[in-house]
This record gives structure tokens, C-alpha cells and sequence, in this order.
């Protein structure tokens, strides 16, 4: 009986310690955003805009425009990246 309910306790410690953990994580996603022509072949964060992958790290072309990274929100700028409205308009030319 007292293995049981300290594994219980374990438990519901583990599952508080590891929400506590998640917040700041969806914290740093919000202060993220995509910025566009600026990763390194192999080093996009996921799908390009013209769909010809749909996973990270398949880009082959370093600062294509259509492939994007996540960087600090407000950072793209300077970085020379585009957004995506930019990138698209690019793209169709």
C-alpha cells in the first residue's frame, strides 16, 4: 500500500514539474517568428512555400525564398529575411 501511494505522489510531482516546465517553452514560440530567404541548405524549420518538401531540414539551397527559420520576433529585418507576404511576391515573379 505505501509503494502505491508514493508512486502516486511521484506522479503527480513528475506531472506538475513538467507543465511547469512546458510554459515557457509555448512563451518562446510566441516571441518567434518566420522569416523568410535566409536558412542554409538543410537548415529550414519546415515546409517550403512552393511544396516541393514538407519537413525540415530538406531545403537545398542556401536563402531560398520560399524556405524559412523561426528567429526572434522582430529580427527578420535585420537579418535580410523576408515575410511570407514578401516571399510569395518574390516567388511569382
Amino acid at each position: 500500500m505505501m509503494i502505491s501511494r508514493q508512486r502516486l505522489v511521484l506522479a503527480a510531482v513528475g506531472a506538475a514539474v513538467g507543465l511547469s516546465l512546458s510554459q515557457p517553452v509555448l512563451a518562446q514560440d510566441k516571441a518567434k517568428e518566420k522569416c523568410f530567404g535566409i536558412s542554409k541548405a538543410g537548415q529550414n524549420d519546415c515546409a517550403n512555400l512552393s511544396g516541393s518538401h514538407s519537413c525540415a531540414g530538406q531545403s537545398t539551397v542556401d536563402n531560398s525564398p520560399d524556405e524559412w527559420k523561426y528567429v526572434p520576433k522582430g529580427q527578420c529585418k535585420a537579418m535580410k529575411g523576408l515575410t511570407a507576404d514578401e516571399a510569395k511576391a518574390k516567388l511569382k515573379k
